[in-house]
Formats: C-alpha cells, structure tokens, sequence
C-alpha cells in the first residue's frame, strides 16, 4: 500500500494521485465477508424458528430470537462497511472509513442486549429445567455448529474492526450450540436439564467480556487516542536521532478506523535547508514512520528559535 495515498489531511504532498482507496489492497474482501455472513445468519435463523417449534424446545427458540437481532446486526455491519469504501468528499475529508467504527459500535450494543436477554432467561431455568426434544437439538446443534462456524472462520481472517465484532457474534452462536449439542449430549444418556442454561450462562459472560473490549477500543479511536500499536516515544525518538533533526514537538497520532492511522508533527532542523532538502527529509521521515505503522503523515519543518504559533499545545 502506497503510503502518500489520497487520504491526505491538508491536501499536499501527495505521491500516490492514482486516488486508491485504502483497503483496496483486499479488494473489498471484508464487504464480501460480512455479506456472506449476513445471508448464512438469516437462512439459518428460519430454520432455527421452524426447528425450535418442531423440537418444543425454548432454548432453541429464543437463539433463533437472539439469531434474528444477529441478522439486522450483520446487515447493518454489511452496509457500513460497503459505505467505509466511498472515496473522501468536501463533508467528509478522510473518507467514510470511520463509518465501520459505527458499525462496530451499534453491533456491540446489539450483542450487549442479546447476552443480557440470554441471561434474563437461563438463570430461572436453572431452577425450573425444561425436558424438550433432545433428538431434534443434536441435529439443530450439528447444524448450527457447522453453518456458524463456516462463518467464523471466514470472518476470522478480516482485519477491521467491525469484522472482529461481527465475527464475536457468529462466534457466540458457535459456542451456544456447542453448548446446545453437549448439553442434549448430556441430557440423551443423563436427566440433567439444568446443564443447558448452565453452559448458555458462562458464554453470555464470556461475549460479555468481549463486547467491553471492543467497545473499549472502538471508543479509543473515536475519542482521538493514540493509536494502541504506536510507541509515540519511539516515533519520536527515531525522527529525533536524524542528524539534520534538533527536535521534534507537537506531535499527534490518531487513528481513522483502527487500521489507518495518521501523524502531524513539527520538526526543527539544525540549519536551514533547500526545499528539494525538505522533500528528500520527508521521504525518509515517512518510509521510517511507515515501518513503525504511521501510514499517512503530515510533516511541518521549522529552524531553531522559530515561532510555531503552536506553543499552546507543544
């Protein structure tokens, strides 16, 4: 990936003008993905529907209910990341990358009250068991195991943030019908019903968990952090150890979508220089920082004793 591509905050020194859009590199995999994922959620979640009312089985209905606000999740996240695709405009000048984030956010809510609902639910049963039919839940569970985690396995591979949660939410439904095969495993050969709500407990905390870090990280990059791969000392010490370099101050990072992730920063020089000086330096400035994951850098130079106008926030 060109590191001077399009998405350039001040508009200059470019070196890319071709216009890619980042992510291009995966041509659009994680559209294609989620997508995927979308349409095997929703035809699972009929047969889910269909199953539970065959089987009397209340466990497999209300994960058909947990499956359905899943597929309006999946759904969202597939337009989303479609929309994260569309080049920069005047309104938005870094693009629509941040659009995933959204995405991300509102799946983690979705995910939130689906695990909250789920608990509401197999606590009581934990004391009032209900005996459904087991037969019918082996063959579900195999099912939903299989289909999920064909899923899982191709969300897996994505890198953005929003393929991560969506594809926590096919990960919950892999577990909870493993959870469903072993405990009609159990309850086939054992009267032990109460092992069902049990194990369906622990996974509920278990995405809980999850979700609070996704959330955690999503509300990271939105609220301007630092991206979290970044050494900011290292950033700084490996533009200060240059020997044209006297310092280096006013630097921010932050990133657009968890991936792409942008720097502005002041750079005194010992002497004055050429502008063809300036632009060989910030060549070599930009190859250095791409390598420690700052993709897009805006390099401001100044001598000694200049006044930044910045001292504010220096």
């Amino acid at each position: 990936m060109d590191p001077h591509h399009h998405d350039h905050p001040h508009g200059h020194n470019h070196s890319d003008g071709h216009g890619h859009p980042h992510g291009h590199h995966h041509d659009h995999g994680d559209v294609k993905n989620i997508r995927a994922a979308f349409f095997l959620n929703l035809s699972f979640t009929i047969i889910e529907f269909v199953g539970g009312l065959i089987t009397n089985s209340v466990a497999i209905l209300s994960d058909a209910v947990h499956d359905l606000g899943d597929s309006f999740s999946l759904g969202l996240s597939w337009y989303f990341q479609k929309v994260a695709k569309k080049p920069r405009t005047k309104e938005y000048t870094y693009g629509y990358k941040r659009f995933s984030l959204l995405g991300a956010v509102i799946n983690s809510v979705v995910l939130l009250v689906g695990s909250i609902l789920i608990l509401i639910h197999a606590i009581p049963r934990l004391f009032n068991p209900q005996h459904p039919n087991v037969e019918g839940m082996l063959l579900l569970a195999v099912l939903g195991v299989i289909i999920n985690g064909l899923a899982v396995v191709r969300l897996r591979k994505g890198s953005s943030i929003n393929e991560r949660v969506v594809s926590l939410h096919m990960l919950e439904d892999v577990l909870g019908w493993l959870a469903v095969l072993i405990g009609a495993g159990i309850m086939y050969f054992v009267d032990a019903p109460f092992i069902d709500p049990l194990l369906s407990i622990l996974i509920s905390l278990y995405i809980l968990y999850n979700v609070y870090k996704n959330v955690r990280d999503s509300l990271h990059i939105i609220l301007q952090g630092s991206p979290m791969e970044l050494d900011m000392d290292e950033v700084k010490r490996t533009v200060q150890e240059m020997d044209e370099v006297q310092e280096v101050h006013d630097l921010h990072a932050w990133s657009v979508d968890g991936e792409y992730n942008v720097m502005t920063v002041h750079v005194v020089l010992r002497n004055a220089v050429s502008m063809e000086e300036q632009h060989r330096l910030k060549l070599i400035i930009r190859d250095k920082l791409l390598v420690l994951g700052v993709q897009h850098c805006t390099i401001e130079f100044e001598i000694a004793d200049e006044d930044c106008g910045m001292e504010d926030c220096c």
